[in-house]
């Protein structure tokens, strides 16, 4: 698994997690139409979608890799900005809420697998029930764990909230900081 590493100098990564029905996916697709950058979806919504949703412990390795391929295919074509609708620290933050399971393979993803900021999206929208969601009454509790995790792996992060307006605002207004200047 160690060529999952993208590294290049001259695209900016922005990795957009949160907890479930966050509003992550929207974000992501707006970023993407205001900046024309490509944006990767989320491989587990592929993933379990094609299995019905049923998944055990095996599969999120699985699904962290297939994150990490997707995300390569779409850095190989060198953009300027790459925007994730999620990514590997959400997959072992999963691992540790669903299994309680000690997983070295994915600890060790989530720690090499680059990206270069973090947009941590508050859950302060309404539910959206979903067949794929799971956890529509502890989403505060989860946004405190995904707070953590990225405190404790020294991650850059902003924290996104509000209505659809002020997200964009704030993440662009981010986004707009970490972007090279043009010229």
């Amino acid at each position: 698994m160690e060529g999952w590493k993208v590294t290049l100098s001259a695209m900016l990564k922005i990795a957009i997690v949160g907890p479930e029905s966050s509003g992550k996916t929207t974000l992501c697709k707006a970023l993407a139409m205001h900046y024309q950058a490509p944006w990767v979806p989320e491989f587990a919504r592929e993933y379990l979608g094609e299995r019905g949703g049923a998944y055990t412990h095996s599969d999120l390795l699985r699904i962290a890799e297939g994150q990490c391929a997707q995300e390569e295919r779409a850095a190989g074509s060198k953009p300027s900005l790459l925007l994730c609708d999620t990514d590997i620290v959400t997959i072992r933050i999963w691992n540790d809420e669903k299994y309680s399971a000690y997983d070295r393979r994915t600890i060790d993803l989530s720690e090499r697998h680059h990206y270069d900021h973090w947009l941590l999206c508050r859950p302060d929208l309404p539910w959206e029930p979903d067949p794929l969601r799971e956890n529509p009454h502890d989403r505060d509790r989860l946004f405190a764990v995904y707070e953590d995790l990225l405190k404790r792996l020294a991650k850059p992060f902003s924290i996104i909230a509000g209505d659809a307006e002020q997200r964009m605002r704030t993440a662009t207004a981010v986004i707009d900081a970490l972007l090279p200047p043009k010229g």
